[in-house]
C-alpha cells in the first residue's frame, strides 16, 4: 500500500477526512512521506499514540537514532522541527532530560498568574485599541497571532518591541516551509543576545530564573531551550485564540458568549484542543529497536510522527462525542509523556487564550464575520493547523488608551 505525503491536498484543509482515509487504508499507523519523500510513520491511534509517548526506552527522542538521515539534504525545510546535533530539551534523554524538563518547568512556574492575566488584558486592549474605531478587523493578523508574542516576550524578558519583531521568524520557522531556515536563526540570535543579556544583568524573568538554576547546562542550551518555549508557546496559542474564536462566530452552541456572557469560553477553547488541535501532528520518536506498532513492523531507526489530532479522532476511544469535549482533557493536543507540554507551559497559555477572548467580547459584543464562513482558509501547514484570516464587522468603539502599570 503506498504512503501519503503528509503535505498534500486535503492536509490543512480538511485534516479530518485525510485521517478518516489512512485509517481505512492502513489502520492507526499509517505510512506517509514527508518533504522530499522522506518516509516516516504517522501515528492515528489513541491507544497507540499513547504506547508511543509512554514508552521512552522504546520510542526514543534521541533523533541521532533516525534511519534517514544519510539521505537529508542541508537545506530541508524540516531540519528546524526534526534536526540532530541541537542541544536543545527536544532531543535530550533520561535523566538528563528529566532534570532539564524540572528546570524550564519551576521557571515558568514563577510566573504570578495575577501579573500574567494583568499581562494579557492590557496586551489584548492595546491590540484591540489599534482597530476599535474602523469597526473592521481581522483577528487573526491584527490579534491572535499578536497577543501570545507580546505576553510571553514580557515573562521571558524581552522588551516589547523586541517580542513583536519575533513573529515573522517563529511562524516561518514553524510551518517548515521555504523561509523555515532563516526564521530559525533570527530566533536563535534573538534568544541569543536575551540570554547573555540576562547572564549579565537579571532580573525577575523566566530567562533569569532559568540561568540562576541551570546547574550543568550551558549557555547554549538554555538558548535553545528559550527557542522551544517561545516558538512552542506563541504559534500554538495564536491559532488556539483564533480557532475559538472562529468557533464561537459560526456554531449557534456559543452565540450566547458573543452577547455579553463569558460561560461558553472555556467549553468552546477544550472542544478546539479536542478537534481542531492547534498542533496537528508533531515529530517525532524513534525506534530504538525492531518492533511492532499497529500491526505494523517497525525497523530500528523509523521516525513516528505523533499524529496528535488524527489519535484524538480515533473512533474506537470517540464513542460518546459529549463527553469527551464536555472538559474532558485527555485530549493529546499537549502531547503526552515525559516530553509533553510542562504543565506551567499549558496553564500560562490557557490564561492568555481566555484572557484575549474575554477581553475582544466585551469590548466588541457585537462582532460578527465579515465573510461567508465556508470562504475562510486554514494555513498550509500539516503541522500546525489555524486560519490565515478572520475578518470582523461591529459597531466602531472608543479606544480605551491609558498606560500599563
Amino acid at each position: 500500500m503506498s504512503p501519503l505525503h503528509l503535505r498534500g491536498p486535503g492536509s490543512h484543509e480538511e485534516p479530518a477526512e485525510l485521517y478518516r482515509a489512512m485509517r481505512r487504508k492502513h489502520g492507526p499507523v499509517a505510512p506517509v512521506l514527508l518533504d522530499g519523500g522522506i518516509p516516516a510513520w504517522l501515528v492515528i491511534g489513541y491507544r497507540e499514540l499513547h504506547q508511543v509517548t509512554g514508552d521512552p526506552e522504546l520510542f526514543s527522542r534521541d533523533s541521532e537514532l533516525w534511519n534517514q538521515w544519510d539521505n537529508i539534504p542541508d537545506d530541508w525545510p524540516l531540519r528546524p522541527v526534526v534536526n540532530r546535533g541541537q542541544p536543545s530539551i527536544l532531543y535530550t534523554v533520561g535523566e538528563r532530560h528529566r532534570r532539564r524538563s524540572g528546570l524550564l518547568s519551576d521557571a515558568l512556574d514563577g510566573v504570578d498568574p495575577a501579573v500574567l492575566r494583568a499581562d494579557s488584558e492590557h496586551f489584548a486592549d492595546e491590540l484591540i485599541d489599534t482597530f476599535c474605531g474602523r469597526g473592521t478587523a481581522d483577528l487573526i493578523d491584527e490579534y491572535a497571532m499578536l497577543l501570545p508574542v507580546r505576553v510571553l516576550a514580557r515573562i521571558y524578558g524581552w522588551t516589547d518591541e523586541e517580542g513583536t519583531a519575533l513573529v515573522t521568524s517563529m511562524t516561518d520557522m514553524i510551518n517548515a516551509g521555504d523561509r523555515a531556515l532563516a526564521g530559525q536563526k533570527h530566533l536563535h540570535d534573538s534568544c541569543q543576545a536575551l540570554v547573555a543579556q540576562r547572564a549579565a544583568e537579571p532580573a525577575d524573568d523566566v530567562v533569569s530564573r532559568m540561568l540562576a538554576a541551570r546547574g550543568e547546562f550551558t549557555e547554549e542550551e538554555i538558548v535553545q531551550d528559550l527557542m522551544i518555549l517561545m516558538s512552542a508557546g506563541h504559534q500554538p496559542t495564536a491559532d488556539w485564540i483564533g480557532t475559538s474564536l472562529h468557533l464561537m462566530l459560526t456554531d449557534h452552541r456559543f452565540a450566547a458568549s458573543m452577547f455579553g456572557g463569558r460561560s461558553s469560553v472555556p467549553e468552546a477553547m477544550n472542544e478546539v484542543l479536542w478537534e481542531q488541535a492547534p498542533t496537528q501532528n508533531m515529530p517525532g520518536r524513534y525506534a530504538t529497536r525492531d518492533t511492532t506498532l499497529g500491526g505494523r513492523r517497525i525497523d530500528a531507526g523509523d521516525l513516528l510522527i505523533l499524529g496528535l489530532q488524527g489519535a484524538n479522532s480515533d473512533p474506537q476511544v470517540r464513542t460518546d462525542g459529549a463527553s469527551l469535549t464536555g472538559g474532558n482533557n485527555a485530549h493529546f493536543a499537549f502531547s503526552h509523556g515525559e516530553h509533553r507540554c510542562p504543565f506551567p507551559a499549558q496553564e500560562i497559555a490557557e490564561v492568555i487564550s481566555r484572557t484575549g477572548i474575554e477581553v475582544i467580547l466585551d469590548r466588541l459584543p457585537d462582532i460578527d464575520l465579515a465573510v461567508p464562513a465556508e470562504s475562510l482558509r486554514r494555513r498550509e501547514s500539516p503541522w500546525m493547523r489555524g486560519f490565515t484570516a478572520l475578518p470582523v464587522t461591529f459597531t466602531p468603539t472608543p479606544a480605551l488608551g491609558g498606560a500599563h502599570p
